[in-house]
């Protein structure tokens, strides 16, 4: 039984790590094309689920594999990562001085088992300056990432607080990832 992350994010790798886990990265190519008009709950879920069958043929008998996908969702609006500097300073002015949801779908897949979910944190961003977007996207960090920003660096300054899991918008909800490995047989910290 080995451990199948289906995921390149170097964030996800860094967090299965800090939970004592061995694993292997296996990604597949696939369109991750959200539905305008489903709720983005469902869909970061179905995405996430997309991401492990995807992966599955490429794994051994019984490895089990890890998907998420994450997304930031302020007033209905459903923001990925940035195409563009412009396209990230325009979601950092949305997110300024306001409440955002950020949701990650987690999938968990073996021979046997299959388990998604979409955890929710709610995020509050104080007011942001043009000039403090400007020096943020200048240096390069909300370039690969949901909503324009990452929490665990320069972008902690922006964040007044926040309900729910600090991992979960880092993009992988360490916490419920724990308890589900654990219905799975998987051994953590050492018992």
């Amino acid at each position: 039984m080995g451990i199948v992350l289906a995921s390149a994010s170097p964030r996800r790798k860094e967090l299965l790590e800090r939970m004592g886990l061995d694993f292997t990265v296996r990604v597949a190519d696939l369109d991750e094309t959200m539905d305008p008009f489903a709720h983005p709950a469902d869909e970061v879920a179905r995405v996430s689920a997309m991401k492990a069958k995807a992966v599955y043929p490429l794994c051994n008998d019984g490895d089990i594999i890890i998907a998420a996908d994450t997304i930031v969702v302020c007033d209905s609006l459903v923001m990925g990562k940035p195409r563009s500097e412009s396209e990230a300073h325009s979601m950092l002015r949305r997110l300024s001085g306001r409440e955002h949801q950020v949701m990650t779908g987690l999938t968990v897949l073996t021979d046997t088992y299959e388990e998604t979910v979409t955890v929710t944190t709610t995020l509050r961003m104080r007011a942001l300056s043009d000039e403090e977007i400007r020096a943020y996207i200048a240096t390069g960090e909300p370039m690969d990432k949901a909503g324009a920003y990452g929490i665990q660096g320069l972008a902690s300054m922006f964040v007044m607080g926040l309900d729910g899991d600090y991992y979960n918008v880092m993009g992988l909800p360490v916490c419920t990832l724990g308890m589900i490995l654990r219905k799975c047989g998987v051994k953590l910290l050492n018992n």
